[in-house]
């Protein structure tokens, strides 16, 4: 599989798509920024995809969900049951404020595309119209499926209804990006072996007697022994997977209590569990549970806890990899082509890895001429270089031109 097997005529006619069309991709993109839905709310977001679709003459199919969905682009000629090659964009916004100054800004609130899905979604928009010319201007027989997958956010992911709905049944390969703010625009990060990590909710409910703040000793403090579990469980845990790898568990709520000269009855600590390390993952679970009890053995207080499964590590497959690498070197330049480490953050696009080989690449999406910081996924004044729009569409438009050029007789996947 090499980009060299992709016909000249289907490179320019993709450079000629996103040159006329980059900015409708623009204006698409902020579009969606503009009217960003949650996790399995993403009804506007869907037709909106759809709709353009429609116009380009392409026949989308809505997920059974009710949001979210696939659409094929084939080539001239019929393709039968041929593999195909898979482009997956994620489609759903985060529960947090848009705190940008811009005429895109989230104009719903407390809803905001804080982690560039609008971005993703416009590219593999793109890329599909851009296929849909150049697979005919080539007269290559094929098909690419488009996959856009709603709840991302929300674990385990929309992934696995898409799975589940067998979209991916005979998928060759599947290719992602995710917008990348700590890097410049006009960098791609391109990595073989696992990018991101493991990710799990865990949710801690403790409870005990309640009573006077006046007479702690009669009861159980579950104030301090909330606090006690949120210091101690992560070390804890740490040092009890030590032997297999890294374990990360970071608390993002605690609620206990409502007036401060009362003990309260019951608390809520909810987290995240990470890890980078598959065996871990599995382990997870009883581990946690292990350190919960021996933290509170002493204390009096009754406990429970819900440890939600999320995502495996997301694992690029080396040849797919390298072709992505080699597509992105002819795309920026093979100097702007980097190493991307792994990230202790979660992405549903592992469930989809864990089916067919593919890759994940890192888009730059930082403008170096900006002076603002290089903020962090989910800030709430992140926003892109929107140049990087038609670097992405570029970048998965050709790498699944040279993924259908390997499904050829001699290819790899030849079947």
């Amino acid at each position: 599989m090499t980009f060299g097997s992709v016909p000249m005529a289907a490179r320019d006619a993709v450079d000629a798509f996103v040159s006329t069309h980059e900015h409708e991709l623009i204006a698409f993109r902020r579009h969606l920024h503009a009217y960003p839905e949650i996790s399995s709310q993403e009804v506007g977001t869907t037709e909106a995809i759809c709709e353009r679709l429609r116009v380009a003459g392409l026949d989308p199919i809505v997920l059974g969900l009710g949001t979210g969905l696939v659409c094929d682009v084939r080539g001239p000629g019929p393709d039968g049951s041929s593999p195909f090659v898979v482009l997956r964009a994620d489609i759903d916004a985060l529960a947090m404020a848009d705190l940008k100054d811009v005429p895109y800004r989230s104009r719903r609130s407390g809803v905001a595309h804080a982690c560039g899905h609008d971005a993703h979604s416009a590219i593999v928009l793109g890329a599909g119209l851009a296929l849909r010319h150049a697979l005919t201007a080539a007269d290559i027989t094929g098909r690419v499926r488009l996959v856009f997958e709603p709840a991302e956010e929300n674990v385990p992911g929309g992934a696995i209804d898409v799975i589940a709905e067998g979209w991916l049944d005979g998928a060759s390969s599947v290719f992602g990006v995710h917008c990348d703010p700590k890097i410049d625009v006009g960098t791609i990060g391109c990595h073989a072996g696992p990018i991101t990590a493991a990710s799990d909710l865990i949710e801690i409910t403790l409870t005990g007697p309640g009573g006077h703040t006046a007479r702690p000793h009669l009861t159980v403090d579950l104030a301090s022994v909330a606090a006690q579990v949120a210091l101690e469980l992560p070390p804890l845990v740490a040092e009890l997977a030590s032997h297999l790898g890294v374990a990360s568990i970071v608390f993002g709520s605690l609620n206990t209590g409502d007036a401060p000269n009362v003990i309260p009855a019951r608390a809520l600590l909810r987290g995240t569990f990470r890890t980078p390390e598959f065996d871990v993952w599995e382990a997870a679970p009883e581990m946690v549970e292990s350190a919960l009890a021996t933290i509170l053995d002493t204390t009096g207080a009754g406990w429970s806890i819900h440890h939600r499964r999320g995502v495996p590590p997301v694992v690029n497959d080396a040849e797919s990899t390298a072709v992505m690498a080699d597509v992105a070197s002819f795309v920026v330049g093979g100097a702007n082509v980097v190493d991307t480490p792994q990230s202790m953050g979660g992405d549903s696009f592992a469930w989809y890895l864990q089916k067919v080989p593919g890759s994940y690449a890192r888009l730059g999406v930082h403008d170096p001429a900006s002076s603002q910081p290089r903020l962090d996924l989910h800030a709430s004044t992140f926003d892109i270089d929107e140049r990087s729009l038609a670097i992405g569409v570029r970048l998965l438009a050709l790498t699944a031109l040279a993924s259908l050029a390997s499904l050829e007789p001699g290819g790899r996947n030849e079947s």
